[in-house]
């Protein structure tokens, strides 16, 4: 299961509408299929693994239960599964989807062949947690990533904020934008320094996710516009990151739809403009935040937190 979820981590980003799935195939010890979710969402990792090969009596490792219903798009990869004459299927979670939740299995049990349910299941739901956000929630997974000096800061008092992080904090960024499905910033950002949101690391360039304007103004050309935090949480996008400044990201936070926070912290001291504007507490939150392992980027310090619900 470990080998398939390294797998489905390649698609991360790029197969939206559908979540990135990765699927191993076995004979004893030996590999003899693998695949993952292409580009767009098709193939899926099953038929991608099934491809050319003979799997009667294999056994298949799948970080998603296998789909039940028919797509325009494919045939159902639980009946696909089935008419190959695997012997064995470990799963890692179930499909939210209510067009599969539960069905992929009953259908692989019914044809006789042995399932095995909730291997590494918490690994492949953080994995695709945009797609199991817009299944249960009904709106994207929300990123917000902020680059801060040790003193809360984004910026000289001036505005000044180039560069506060160094070359390669910045680089695990784009390595981020690169997940993403779309990249949000809001009318301020955008006036002030015209990003282009862009992936720019060597390879990776057209995974660029989907640039978004939040705010009332016009968005430029390509890009998605959300006039609201409403329209923003009636996208259909899976994984959404956060780049915007100091009120995109206190809004987001009051509107409680912040479920990752990226700070990229570097060791330097600014006294300037805040990273987070006022949000109007009356008193101090505990615990709202699950803090993981800090990862060290150079001289800079990358912490990561997630919302506890």
């Amino acid at each position: 299961m470990g080998a398939a979820l390294a797998l489905a981590s390649r698609g991360v980003g790029q197969t939206w509408p559908n979540p990135s799935v990765g699927c191993i195939i076995t004979r004893g010890s030996v590999v003899i299929g693998r695949g993952w979710t292409q580009a767009g969402g098709r193939p899926h990792a099953e038929a991608m693994a099934l491809e050319g090969l003979d799997a009667r009596g294999a056994t298949a490792y799948v970080t998603l239960e296998p789909c039940a219903h028919q797509s325009p798009r494919g045939p159902a990869c639980a009946e696909s599964l089935v008419e190959a004459g695997l012997a064995r299927i470990v799963i890692a979670a179930t499909d939210p989807d209510p067009r599969t939740n539960g069905q992929g299995i009953a259908r692989l049990r019914a044809a006789g062949i042995e399932v095995v349910t909730g291997v590494r299941a918490p690994e492949a739901q953080a994995q695709m947690a945009g797609f199991f956000s817009q299944q249960q929630q009904r709106r994207p997974h929300i990123t917000l990533k902020l680059a801060l000096s040790l003193d809360g800061c984004l910026a000289l008092a001036d505005g000044t904020s180039r560069w506060i992080t160094s070359p390669r904090a910045r680089a695990h960024a784009h390595l981020m934008r690169a997940r993403a499905d779309v990249i949000l910033v809001g009318t301020g950002t955008l006036n002030a320094d015209g990003p282009s949101l862009t992936v720019r690391l060597p390879g990776l360039e057209a995974r660029s996710p989907t640039p978004m304007l939040l705010g009332r103004g016009p968005a430029p050309n390509g890009w998605q516009h959300a006039a609201s935090l409403e329209a923003l949480r009636a996208s259909s996008a899976h994984h959404v990151l956060v780049e915007g400044g100091a009120g995109v990201a206190a809004s987001l936070i009051k509107a409680d739809l912040v479920d990752t926070l990226l700070l990229y912290r570097a060791p330097i001291l600014l006294g300037g403009r805040s990273g987070l504007a006022d949000l109007g507490l009356a008193s101090i939150p505990h615990g709202r935040w699950q803090p993981h392992p800090i990862l060290d980027l150079g001289p800079d310090r990358l912490e990561t937190f997630t919302r506890i619900r």
